[in-house]
């Protein structure tokens, strides 16, 4: 296995066919399930590999989101799950806190990979979100980071509209394009992760700093900046900006199909959108959205307003997007170890997660290779998008990784009852905090 490991880094196929206990890591047909990649990208992926390991036969199987731990824990519990699945940091779904005891520990393939400084050449914020109880169970892919939203330019132009920078400016926005018949900003608002994106950026922009402080137990739930950002995610729902039917759609598929369908023109997502200002994404994309004829259109990142009004440009704030674990059932575990390895840590296989444009390379140092990249309008969205990749390098506010599902739980809870009128701001705080402190 150090053999394969090094010769993963250095992008080469290998000759040697040495079989260990967990059969040989260099030939062997794998299966890989996760919510990410998209399935276009899990190709590109899975070809680049194969160019250094054509013995190596990969099956990639997208689960959606919302059912991703139904289908994997039954699966994960038997001999005859996936070689390969993905985890994510927090409490959320494919949470590493609950797969961790089902995965390999891939400290030794890493620093067999990269060498004993292994942790100096990789982000730090893969390492401690993917470890748990000492075993680095998931080796991260990349780092994803929210906080943005996107807009479609095209439409922003035909009504002569600025991108908003303030609450007001963004209920205006949203008041010219009704009257047009068209869709301003949507949001599933019935899927929790998307809800508290929406909420830590809203908080920042009252107070930066204090969803984190308070999502680590290092502040109250119930104080004022919390307080005025339920005030505040309540209003985006009565004057206009926050979309008819909310509290009733999924970001995904929901919110993500209406932005990349045209029939709303702003949506909050983070860097994994990136991949959509490539013709080839974009046009991936807009014809799984269900658009006949597919055509890609120019789409723009753009801060979230300072909708408090208090200075304060809402800051961005990330973890590692994905994890990938394996199986410690699999039968074909050498050859899944040099695929995570290779995928993960070799400047091959990061160079090709940096084109994709989904994730933030995990290794450092790798960077989109703009010049192989056909973006839909590269004046546009190439100065845009190495803006935003230059922003995700000063971030230290953690996504979701310090959010416990129990917690996850509870802000939606408190979203959803705000959004609805069911209970105040006030009130709603109140319950987060007596959740966040009750396993105390």
């Amino acid at each position: 296995m150090a053999a394969v490991a090094a010769l993963g880094i250095a992008g080469c196929t290998g000759s040697a066919n040495s079989t260990t206990a967990s059969g040989s890591a260099t030939k062997g047909n794998l299966t890989w399930w996760g919510w990410s990649p998209d399935p276009t990208s899990a190709t590109q992926y899975i070809k680049a590999f194969n160019q250094a390991y054509p013995n190596i036969h990969v099956t990639f199987k997208q689960l959606q989101i919302s059912g991703y731990d139904a289908g994997l824990r039954p699966a994960i519990a038997s001999s005859v799950g996936p070689d390969v699945f993905d985890v994510a940091p927090g409490g959320g779904i494919g949470s590493v806190s609950e797969y961790y005891q089902n995965a390999v520990d891939l400290s030794s393939s890493v620093k067999k990979a990269l060498g004993s400084d292994w942790k100096s050449k990789v982000a730090p914020i893969g390492i401690n979100s993917l470890t748990v109880k000492g075993k680095l169970a998931g080796l991260s892919i990349g780092s994803t980071f929210a906080g943005n939203l996107w807009i479609n330019q095209a439409i922003f132009n035909k009504y002569g509209l600025k991108a908003p920078t303030t609450l007001a400016q963004w209920a205006s926005v949203c008041s010219t394009l009704a009257s047009h018949n068209q869709g301003c900003f949507v949001q599933g608002a019935g899927q929790v992760a998307f809800d508290q994106d929406t909420l830590q950026s809203i908080a920042d922009s009252v107070k930066p700093g204090v969803w984190t402080a308070a999502s680590e137990g290092k502040m109250k739930w119930n104080n004022p900046t919390i307080v005025q950002a339920l005030t505040i995610w309540h209003e985006m729902f009565s004057d206009g900006i926050m979309n008819k039917g909310a509290l009733g759609l999924q970001q995904y598929p929901d919110a993500n199909n209406a932005f990349l369908s045209g029939k709303y023109a702003m949506v909050m997502m983070g860097t994994w959108y990136m991949q959509y200002g490539t013709t080839a994404g974009a046009t991936a994309a807009v014809s799984a959205a269900g658009v006949a004829n597919a055509k890609p259109f120019d789409m723009i990142a753009i801060p979230f307003p300072d909708v408090a009004g208090n200075g304060n440009t809402p800051s961005m704030y990330g973890d590692s997007d994905y994890g990938l674990s394996v199986n410690a059932k699999s039968k074909n575990q050498a050859a899944a170890e040099t695929f995570v390895t290779w995928l993960t840590t070799s400047k091959a296989g990061q160079q090709v997660v940096a084109n994709v444009l989904n994730d933030i390379p995990a290794l450092n140092g790798v960077q989109p290779d703009w010049t192989s990249l056909q973006l839909v309008s590269k004046t546009d969205q190439q100065p845009n998008l190495e803006q935003l990749i230059k922003t995700t390098t000063t971030v230290t506010e953690p996504r979701l990784s310090s959010v416990s599902s129990q917690l996850a739980q509870a802000i939606g809870v408190a979203a959803t009852s705000v959004a609805q009128g069911k209970a105040s701001p006030q009130q709603a705080a109140a319950t987060l905090q007596r959740t966040a402190t009750s396993g105390d």
